[in-house]
């Protein structure tokens, strides 16, 4: 879906830059150790192309995360998570928007509990959206059941609301 004109974009990837970042420096330690002390030359080759596609794949995260960013624009909220959740909520459907900073409870990234969606971030949220009425999102999480309410993080959440509030403004003035 392409980005439309007017879209402000919004990162949510600082949360886990240090997490990641430490992934890397390991993996990119062990990889060249590994291929020096393992005597067969099979689970050599086997323990390097494992460890180089395990970098690659590190790497290609982080980059889906700062390229998918959160979009505020004319026709509503795009919520993202790399290539793995882009949700796009229309103003008509978003009663509030506000920022809410919340540690997660163990479970998970992606949590549904009476009706509230959060879609974490190194099990954090930082904004909470409140829907017009129950909506059915597709996120595998939810199987289907209607969402009331949405969390999700944001790296710089009072610049995120101010900017959908102005859009809810312009809406509900029109």
């Amino acid at each position: 879906m392409p980005i439309e004109p007017g879209a402000q974009r919004f990162t949510y990837h600082r949360a886990v830059n240090l997490i990641l970042g430490a992934f890397l420096v390991v993996s990119a330690i062990e990889v060249p150790i590994l291929h020096l002390i393992l005597p067969w030359e099979p689970v050599r080759l086997t323990a390097l192309a494992i460890g180089v596609y395990g970098l690659i794949w590190m790497v290609g995260l982080l980059a889906t995360m700062r390229v998918h960013q959160h979009l505020v624009g004319p026709s509503g909220l795009r919520i993202r998570n790399s290539l793995s959740l882009d949700l796009p909520l229309p103003w008509e459907r978003i009663a509030a928007i506000e920022v809410r900073r919340r540690s997660m409870p163990p479970g998970g990234q992606t949590q549904l509990e009476d009706g509230v969606l959060a879609l974490g971030m190194a099990g954090q949220t930082s904004v909470d959206v409140v829907l017009m009425g129950p909506l059915v999102v597709p996120v595998r999480k939810t199987r289907g059941e209607p969402v009331t309410r949405i969390r999700f993080h944001a790296d710089e959440p009072e610049a995120l609301v101010a900017a959908a509030r102005s859009h809810l403004t312009a809406r509900t003035q029109a």
